[in-house]
């Protein structure tokens, strides 16, 4: 993969953006054959049903996680290992309130797959945001939208026609539900953390902000490639089962410094931190904390490094691969 070297993070070496190589099946191919011919339909008709039906039902908040969970099922997405920062095996139940996300409070999740939003949308039903690079606002969307957008080419500006908003408002019109913000912008294969939008900075200082990172086994039913449906399809239908790796850190809050501190922090290099380039020029040092201190938690749960790469380069990178590929 030397030809893509240019889209290697300079520091780490990491390339977020190449898809992870499948295991071969060797002599279990006819079995994993059989479970994607009888799954494949199983997904499709509940799939469907959920987002042609039953989501317009009056079935509750239980009844839409239980058809979430359904359709998570289907591929033998079984296994859950969540952790909680500050919080030991075994005694979730005396500190949930405090460590969990609640409805006014935001999710700032890593983004590598479309079952992210799918997971999400089951355990919290949140509502769903877009995020971009170039504005601190974002875009309301639906879990259909949040999990088509993994296989979609990333976008540095939002659409024209786009109603955007900022977080304070999003929370204030829907104070019952928690609000989730992928802050990369885009997939990657789950290796490294992107620069983050300013979209987080929009948040009211009262809010609090949960950075949760959230992996796979096997890692290959991330999505860092647009469009890669039908390689997604075969390795999330062709395995008996899949794990999800969850992270939740503690809660950070967009609270500014001191005005004093804040003063002398003006002074620091922005090389220091790794932001969005279109937008992180705009932003205080203050404000930079913010976005460092979820960033890195993310990282940490991920137990990856932050790399310089973003947007534009996933564009770049994705406009080499196809023309690689179709050579």
């Amino acid at each position: 993969m030397e030809k893509y070297s240019l889209y290697r993070d300079r520091g780490s070496g990491i390339a977020p953006f190449l898809p992870i190589s499948t295991q071969p099946s060797g002599i279990y191919l006819p079995f994993h054959i059989f479970l994607f011919l009888i799954r494949l339909p199983i997904l499709f008709s509940v799939i469907l049903s959920y987002f042609f039906v039953l989501q317009w039902l009056p079935i509750g908040s239980l009844g839409k996680k239980a058809s979430l969970w359904l359709i998570l099922g289907t591929p033998g997405v079984w296994w859950i290992d969540l952790q909680i920062d500050g919080v030991k095996k075994g005694s979730l139940a005396k500190h949930h309130k405090a460590r969990l996300p609640q409805p006014g409070s935001i999710i700032a999740s890593s983004y590598t797959s479309p079952l992210d939003a799918l997971y999400l949308a089951a355990i919290f039903d949140p509502v769903f945001t877009a995020s971009y690079p170039t504005t601190p606002k974002v875009q309301r969307i639906s879990l259909f939208h949040a999990i088509l957008g993994a296989f979609q080419l990333p976008q540095t500006e939002p659409p024209k026609d786009a109603n955007l908003t900022d977080l304070h408002t999003l929370i204030r019109q829907n104070s019952h539900q928690a609000i989730v913000v992928f802050p990369e912008c885009t997939t990657t294969n789950g290796r490294g953390i992107l620069p983050f939008s300013t979209s987080l900075l929009t948040a009211p200082p009262t809010a609090k902000i949960f950075p949760i990172s959230l992996r796979y086994t096997a890692p290959d039913i991330t999505t860092p490639i647009p469009g890669s449906y039908v390689t997604f399809l075969w390795n999330l239908l062709s395995k008996p089962t899949h794990c999800i790796r969850v992270r939740i850190a503690e809660c950070v809050y967009n609270q500014r410094l001191a005005q004093s501190e804040a003063l002398l922090d003006e002074r620091a290099s922005s090389s220091d931190t790794l932001l969005g380039s279109e937008d992180g020029d705009n932003i205080t040092a203050s404000e930079k904390k913010v976005l460092d201190r979820v960033a890195d938690a993310l990282a940490r749960l991920g137990r990856v490094k932050r790399v310089g790469l973003g947007v534009q380069d996933k564009q770049a990178f994705v406009k080499a691969w196809t023309k690689q590929m179709i050579r």
